[in-house]
């Protein structure tokens, strides 16, 4: 039984004020593994205090000393990607064949932060007046459990380009994957105060961040409903917001796409990292002239993934986070079937011989329209809809019709039509053709899905404000 029993503050590593604790569980068994000592308000205070202390020499640090920085934290978290793998595995149930991936990802950040800050320009002139862009303040970081540690270190790295000090809380659920994180950045040497973490429930911890008036920017990923809640919290001192919200990407697949290849590239879209991805292409939406063709394939492709053990290479889809998550998603699928829609294969309940864990069937319903309930609400599990269209124009106005808008998926033989088909989507990445990741390009939602853009230039420029200066 392993005990986390720390925060940081301040540069160093201390008890927190808060008492209470929550259990750790191996979603692949649902047994605990460990305890998380919980933070209060008064250690997220005490945070803040030493953020907004460290903040004015922090914000007038230059490019070089930012870059080294950065460096160094790379340097200190790259090193250690393999431990954050089995942690993940472990703690979250991911896949071990797919988390080498998303780990990997996160000390790739801080030098991805860096090139955007090296090129950049924090005073130019405009018109009779010099510009100056300066770091906001306090920043505020709440992040989720499907990848916390590319999501502590990518808002991390971001804010401390732009001369940023940080608090950030992480998700309760991923404790284990903090801790270790956490001996990789104060490794790296931050001046003290720069980086704070305090592990704690969002209604106490992150609550407190949204409202305290020290902390100017919140950056938060996570669901819609939290995300307008941080919104409504931080209005009373004007925060500035970065939200990465909920998605439900749509996969539409052209008339003319060999089947071959993009069936498959379909489903990895729906159902990667357990489907529990805010960017998963849930709804596919295939023309009705191949439809039959299609579901047909597709049903082939869901039913041969491996379901298991996290910790086998082979396994495609291991268990949700989370007895909480089991359930909301079986309410989902009990919800389509209810509504009318086929299941092409999976359903309700767990796979055989997987009793223990919090193991679902990756289910693809058929006949599935996009006024229902499992077209409209994000599910966060492998339970894709098939969706038929008849044109181009049809398939492009059902993929608008969601309140959500983070990602699309266009898929067929002529790229000049399949990128026409894209530029009509409203999303805030669309992808052509495959599944591609550019970390220096912006990344955030439309509509629903979120408010502000992170990574490349708009990730750093989101935690600056320009100030004129005219003499």
């Amino acid at each position: 039984m392993r005990i986390v029993s720390r925060i940081y503050i301040d540069g160093a590593f201390v008890t927190p004020h808060g008492e209470d604790a929550a259990d750790l569980v191996n979603p692949a068994t649902g047994q605990v593994i460990g305890r998380v000592v919980l933070g209060d308000i008064e250690d997220a205070r005490v945070a803040i205090a030493a953020a907004k202390r460290a903040f004015p020499a922090f914000s007038r640090t230059g490019k070089a000393e930012r870059i080294a920085l950065l460096q160094r934290l790379h340097d200190a978290v790259a090193p250690r990607v393999p431990a954050l793998v089995d942690a993940m595995v472990e703690e979250y149930g991911g896949p071990v064949g797919q988390m080498g991936f998303h780990v990997g990802l996160a000390p790739g950040s801080f030098l991805t932060a860096a090139k955007a800050l090296e090129d950049y320009e924090f005073t130019r002139r405009i018109g009779s007046a010099e510009v100056v862009m300066e770091p906001m303040g306090v920043v505020g970081v709440i992040t989720p459990w499907n990848s916390s540690t590319g999501f502590i270190c990518g808002k991390l790295a971001y804010a401390v380009a732009a001369g940023c000090t940080v608090v950030i809380k992480p998700s309760e659920m991923s404790a284990l994957q903090t801790d270790l994180l956490l001996d990789a950045l104060h490794e790296a040497g931050l001046p003290p105060g720069v980086l704070n973490v305090v592990n704690g429930l969002g209604g106490v911890v992150g609550a407190e961040f949204a409202a305290h008036p020290d902390v100017a920017k919140i950056s938060f990923t996570g669901s819609t409903a939290v995300g307008k809640s941080i919104v409504r919290a931080g209005a009373e001192t004007l925060k500035r917001v970065t939200l990465e919200l909920g998605g439900k990407s749509p996969t539409v697949i052209l008339d003319d796409a060999d089947f071959a290849t993009t069936v498959p590239l379909a489903i990895q879209a729906g159902v990667a990292n357990n489907g529990q991805a805010c960017i998963a292409g849930t709804r596919i939406l295939v023309p009705r002239s191949r439809l039959d063709e299609f579901t047909a394939a597709a049903a082939a492709v869901v039913g041969g993934l491996k379901v298991g053990d996290p910790t086998d290479p082979a396994t495609m889809i291991g268990p949700l986070v989370s007895a909480k998550q089991w359930d909301r998603v079986q309410g989902y699928i009990a919800k389509g079937i209810a509504e009318g829609a086929r299941v092409l294969t999976g359903g309700p309940g767990k796979p055989a011989g997987l009793e223990a864990g919090y193991y679902v069937k990756p289910t693809l319903f058929a006949d599935v329209t996009n006024d229902m309930t499992i077209a409209r609400e994000e599910i966060f599990g492998p339970v894709l809809s098939i969706i038929a269209y008849e044109s181009d124009d049809e398939a492009v106005a059902i993929a608008n019709d969601s309140p959500y808008g983070l990602q699309a998926y266009v898929m067929g033989d002529d790229p000049v039509r399949a990128r026409a088909v894209g530029d009509r989507l409203r999303a805030g990445r669309v992808l052509i053709n495959g599944v591609r990741h550019e970390p220096l390009a912006p990344f955030g939602g439309f509509k629903q899905s979120g408010l502000g853009r992170e990574m490349g230039v708009f990730g750093l420029e989101a935690h600056l404000e320009p100030r004129t200066v005219l003499a």
